[in-house]
């Protein structure tokens, strides 16, 4: 499955293509005619710290803070839309916040979003 964000009439949407296997479909889409979400930081998830999961299924609409900042207990780190909402996700403790997401990626249920440390 791969993901893309699509802007149409100054609106963006979220669309998952399942690529399958002996289709007539095009080998390729023009980079023109997609937008790929933000790259994910490639930096490891500590093991220690608080596991900041999803508590549903959605999108990442934004990161509130960046990677490595400084966040306060119940402070809004992530905005995960869900059935057309955002939702503040906040953190669970002080502590420096690691993400395990990047915008614009879908997520399910207990997905880890970011490890507070």
């Amino acid at each position: 499955m791969r993901n893309f964000i699509v802007t149409i009439d100054g609106k963006s949407y979220s669309v998952g293509v399942e690529e399958v296997e002996g289709t007539n479909a095009p080998a390729a889409v023009p980079a023109a005619q997609t937008v790929a979400p933000e790259k994910a930081a490639k930096a490891a998830v500590p093991e220690g710290g608080e596991k900041l999961l999803s508590p549903f299924p959605g999108m990442i609409k934004n990161l509130l803070v960046e990677n490595g900042a400084k966040v306060k207990k119940n402070q809004p780190v992530i905005v995960l839309e869900a059935m057309k909402m955002d939702n503040d996700i906040t953190s669970p403790c002080d502590g420096t916040v690691t993400f395990a997401v990047a915008k614009g990626a879908n997520v399910e249920t207990g997905t880890v979003l970011a490890v507070i440390s």
